[in-house]
């Protein structure tokens, strides 16, 4: 292959929180690169996922969900969400069925128009099979109206239905370019980072209401063995002392579920043995702390 006859470029994935986003990525990718649960915002980072569709390399920004912002964290995460979006190729904006043209949707697409660039911008309605066709076709028609889209694809990113035609798309509309990444990596997160996010997922999964958001996960160390397997250490840094024995559980239940879990997929992500070591403790103010950020893949000054 020649450069000439490559393609390759990055594809944001916009909208507002649970519109489908990590699990686009996932399903485009075909492997676990992005957090899902059904709690909303649990993307923090820009993630990226690589696909390889003909002779193009698609390169998934999956942006956290775009809200209105109260804490320095929200206003980090939103920053990085149109960071994502001004700096990609092709941008696809996610839009649930069902809940339709909503006030959070209309802020994005006034947002989308202000950013007076050429970037094809296309309208993804997902979850499709929660609604019937002549919804869809009426909500088609008023997306399309308020903002003058590329195209238009109808997907269900968890079936899988309509993406091999959205990534096909995809693949043709990028610009003539070498591949950016190494044909067999998956995504460009470093593995402690990976490690950190599948941990904070499954916390996620388990805990309620507010504490996923006040807690953050960090690898602190990562030991390569002899026999080929990884001794990863990491903190759970919660930021009020009660939380400390909620994720820890009682009688630790909760903490090794949690470790069990994540030790799990870490070792299916990876194919090989990981003993996983995970520790908690009390850091009040993390959400202030420009290092944290770093961690997580988020600019601490953008929360100012």
């Amino acid at each position: 292959m020649t450069d000439t006859q490559t393609r390759a470029g990055f594809v944001a994935l916009i909208g507002e929180p649970n519109a489908g986003k990590s699990t686009l990525l996932n399903q485009m990718v075909g492997a676990k690169v992005s957090i899902v649960t059904h709690k909303v915002q649990t993307t923090r980072a820009r993630i990226r996922g690589i696909a390889i569709e003909g002779d193009s390399q698609l390169v998934f920004v999956d942006t956290p969900g775009i809200f209105r912002p109260r804490r320095r964290l929200d206003r980090s995460m939103v920053a990085a969400a149109w960071g994502g979006a001004s700096d990609a190729d092709i941008i696809l904006l996610l839009v649930e069925a069902h809940r339709g043209l909503t006030d959070g949707v209309q802020a994005i697409i006034d947002q989308l128009a202000a950013l007076e660039r050429k970037t094809p911008v296309a309208l993804v309605i997902n979850k499709i099979d929660r609604v019937k066709a002549e919804v869809l076709l009426a909500l088609s028609q008023k997306l399309n109206d308020a903002y003058p889209f590329s195209q238009t694809f109808m997907i269900s990113a968890e079936r899988g239905y309509g993406c091999a035609d959205l990534r096909q798309w995809l693949a043709q509309t990028l610009p003539v370019s070498p591949w950016l990444y190494p044909e067999d990596q998956i995504a460009d997160l470093p593995m402690r980072m990976i490690a950190a996010e599948i941990t904070r997922e499954k916390l996620t999964l388990r805990l309620h209401e507010e504490i996923p958001y006040q807690l953050t996960v960090e690898t602190e160390s990562w030991e390569e063995r002899k026999d080929g397997s990884a001794r990863v250490d990491q903190v759970i840094y919660v930021a009020r002392n009660g939380h400390k024995g909620i994720v820890l559980g009682k009688h630790g239940e909760t903490i090794k579920a949690v470790s069990q879990a994540a030790r799990q997929e870490l070792e299916e992500f990876m194919g090989r043995r990981i003993h996983l070591f995970l520790q908690v403790k009390l850091r009040e103010n993390w959400q202030e702390e420009a290092e944290r950020y770093g961690e997580i893949g988020l600019d601490f000054r953008d929360g100012d």
